[in-house]
């Protein structure tokens, strides 16, 4: 698509809540100058007064779009090349929008980490924006830029055609915000449809003749490698990995990855698991679920002090062809201040960048890879290899 053929570059959806503020705020200080973007969401007052402030000028656009109206969505994807958009959960409130920027051949970005919406999307669109030539990319933020980059970079730096391995352990010191804390909430009362959305996806995939990718849960261990529990984390990161690999066949004729959180202390690992299993369980009531919602409203979130303390590290352990290799991805606040920078280059990423041919539901290594990575580093997020001979537990400790 030309630029000329649509208004805006860019548009960011959702504009007005946590995530969406911080990446405005990020765009008005880092996007090129000739970029044509604008904020949307369905309080014009609030993205008046949020222009105003990155701006003070008419410089960036105000589409008034709500989810509740598809025709304001649809009116949304015709007037941008790409659309970014932070409104969820996206399970309830995302799909109107794939739908427009599937037919009207629109880029789509987003930050979901619910595995559920993203199969529903790959069964219900990827056909038509195949056809259209739209990218759907999900989980543009800390799920799953730094673990699918990460594992794409790891990749890079061992042997072409052999089997790989490739194990990501995950650190990180961060606070939820309301929208997350919801879409979190929701996704774990929905197991049941979970599973049923991921059959379906089965069902309609493609089969890799020749080829083999997997990605099993394991079990807790003590991982010497990087000298830490390793606890085997259910996140949607390890799909995303997955559909990367199956696209791309630099990841080999057999590749398998494992996903873990990576804590240096027993107690603090018993802890976490007892925790999460409690809100596991919480969640699939109501009362309780609405509870645990009450603690946090949308648009609430940790405060600039908190996000400046808080940091993430990705390392991992991969292995092929007789080499082995550590490699390590970190930045700061990965739920906020690091994901809108990883949400605002993506999109700046797919509106300017020489890019791989692509369309349909494709994943961040797929559709961006080497362009992102080299965008990411210049933004101070950490790609880096250990040197020869040291393990990952030294050259990156877990701390």
């Amino acid at each position: 698509m030309k630029r000329t053929d649509r208004p805006y570059d860019l548009v960011l959806f959702g504009a007005t809540g946590f995530v969406g503020v911080l990446t405005a705020e990020y765009l008005a200080a880092h996007a090129p100058n000739d970029l044509r973007w604008a904020i949307a969401g369905r309080d014009e007052r609030k993205l008046e007064r949020l222009r105003e402030r990155l701006s003070g000028t008419a410089d960036i656009g105000v589409l008034r779009a709500d989810v509740a109206e598809p025709a304001t969505l649809r009116a949304l994807a015709e007037h941008a090349r790409v659309v970014a958009t932070t409104v969820g959960p996206y399970v309830l409130y995302g799909e109107e929008l794939v739908a427009a920027c599937a037919d009207a051949g629109t880029d789509y970005l987003d930050l979901t980490g619910e595995p559920e919406f993203v199969d529903l999307m790959y069964v219900r669109h990827d056909a038509r924006a195949r056809e259209t030539g739209a990218r759907l990319v999900h989980a543009c933020g800390f799920d799953s830029v730094p673990h699918d980059l990460g594992a794409y970079f790891t990749v890079q730096q061992l042997p072409a055609g052999v089997p790989l391995r490739v194990d990501g352990y995950v650190t990180a010191d961060a606070a939820f915000s309301g929208g997350t804390l919801a879409s979190a909430l929701n996704q774990m009362a929905r197991a049941r449809q979970m599973l049923a959305a991921a059959r379906d996806r089965g069902r309609h995939e493609p089969r890799l003749p020749g080829r083999r990718v997997t990605a099993p849960t394991g079990a807790p261990r003590f991982a010497g490698e990087v000298g830490a529990w390793a606890l085997p984390l259910p996140t949607i990161d390890p799909q995303i990995v997955l559909r990367s690999a199956r696209a791309l066949e630099r990841y080999g004729p057999d590749f398998r990855y494992r996903h873990y959180a990576a804590v240096r202390h027993l107690p603090v690992a018993l802890g976490g698991i007892a925790a999460v299993g409690t809100v596991v369980a919480a969640a699939q009531l109501p009362p309780a679920r609405r509870w645990l919602s009450d603690r946090l409203k949308p648009g609430d979130g940790p405060s600039p002090q908190k996000r400046a303390r808080s940091r993430f590290a990705v390392r991992f352990v991969g292995e092929g062809g007789g080499r082995r290799v550590c490699t390590e991805v970190a930045g700061g606040d990965p739920g906020y201040d690091e994901t809108a920078k990883m949400f605002a280059e993506a999109a700046l990423c797919l509106a300017f960048d020489d890019l791989p041919p692509a369309a349909g539901q494709v994943t961040t290594a797929q559709a961006m890879g080497d362009a992102l990575t080299g965008r990411l580093r210049a933004a101070g997020i950490t790609f880096r290899v250990a040197s020869a001979g040291q393990s990952s537990a030294t050259a990156f400790p877990v701390v």
